[in-house]
């Protein structure tokens, strides 16, 4: 019974802090451009972005 008393704490403490990074992560537009990095990977960054025109 003793170990809920240092379990609880703990376990309200890190779902805050879990919950504080997500939100500062929505604040700071971490999830705005969601399909720029799955496109990105398959941009050759030696032929630039006239490449893409092209094709």
């Amino acid at each position: 019974m003793t170990t809920l008393v240092y379990l609880i704490p703990v376990a309200l403490f890190l779902g805050a802090l879990g919950l504080s990074s997500f939100l500062w992560a929505l604040r700071s537009g971490q999830y705005e451009d969601l399909d720029g990095a799955a496109e990105r990977i398959l941009i050759d960054p030696d032929d630039g972005p006239e490449a893409l025109r092209s094709k």
